[in-house]
C-alpha cells in the first residue's frame, strides 16, 4: 500500500515539473527580445520624435549610416581670430533676414559667417558680421575693428582644423544709401574675406547705427 501512494505521489511530482517547464518555454517562444529596441529608438530621435521610453545608447556605425542623420560640412567655418584688435571669437551661420538684409550674431561676444557667401578661403568675397557699441556697455567683437590698418593679419579655422590667414587690405565706411555691391562681390578670382560692423550715430527709433564699416581681406 505504501509502495503504491508513494508512486501516486512520484508521478504527481513529476507532472507537475513537466507542465512548469512547459509554460516557461512557451513562454520565452512568445517574447520578442529587445535586441532591436534601441535601433528603433534612435530611428525616433534620429527624426525628431520622441517616444515615451527613451534610449540613451548609441551603436556604433547606426547613426553615421541613417539618412535621418545630416553629415556635418567639415569645412565650414568655426572660429574668427584677430590678434590685432584681440579678437578671439566663435562664428556663428546665418542668412538673410525676412527683410532682405543679412541677419547678425546673437550676442555681443560671437562674430557669424554669411552663409550664402563662399566660405573663407575659397575664391570670392566671403563676409563676417559683428556687433559694434553694445548695450550697457557690453564689449562687442568689433567695437575696435576701426583700428585694423594694411597688413593685419585675420585667420578664421574651419571644424577640420585648417586655419586660412587673410590680410587687411583697406577700410571703407558706407552710408544707408551707399551702393554695396564690392562687398559682396568680385570677380578677380581671388579669395576674400570681408568684415562688416556698424559705425556712427545710434538711431533710437530703428534701432541702428547710421554707418558701416567695412576692412576688406586678401588671402595670404
Amino acid at each position: 500500500m505504501k509502495s503504491k501512494i508513494s508512486l501516486k505521489w512520484s508521478l504527481l511530482i513529476f507532472g507537475t515539473i513537466a507542465i512548469v517547464l512547459s509554460s516557461v518555454i512557451i513562454f520565452f517562444l512568445n517574447f520578442d527580445l529587445p535586441v532591436q529596441a534601441p535601433y528603433a529608438e534612435l530611428a525616433l530621435l534620429a527624426s525628431g520624435q520622441t517616444s515615451q521610453n527613451p534610449i540613451d545608447v548609441k551603436p556604433v556605425g547606426f547613426i553615421e549610416n541613417t539618412a535621418l542623420i545630416k553629415q556635418v560640412d567639415p569645412e565650414l567655418p568655426i572660429h574668427l581670430k584677430i590678434p590685432k584688435i584681440n579678437v578671439d571669437a566663435a562664428l556663428e551661420h546665418v542668412g538673410l533676414t525676412p527683410q532682405g538684409a543679412v541677419d547678425v550674431p546673437h550676442g555681443p561676444a560671437n562674430a557669424a559667417w554669411f552663409d550664402e557667401s563662399p566660405r573663407p578661403g575659397e575664391k570670392g568675397s566671403s563676409v563676417i558680421v559683428g556687433h559694434y557699441g553694445w548695450k550697457d556697455g557690453i564689449p562687442a567683437v568689433f567695437d575696435n575693428l576701426n583700428e585694423l590698418e594694411r597688413g593685419d593679419k585675420l585667420y578664421v579655422e574651419d571644424q577640420r582644423g585648417m586655419i586660412s590667414t587673410f590680410v587687411v587690405r583697406e577700410s571703407r565706411m558706407y552710408g544707408e544709401s551707399d551702393d554695396v555691391s564690392s562687398v559682396f562681390g568680385s570677380s578677380d578670382g581671388n579669395a576674400h574675406l570681408n568684415l562688416i560692423t556698424c559705425e556712427g550715430v545710434w538711431n533710437k527709433t530703428q534701432k541702428t547705427y547710421s554707418n558701416r564699416l567695412v576692412v576688406f581681406a586678401d588671402k595670404e
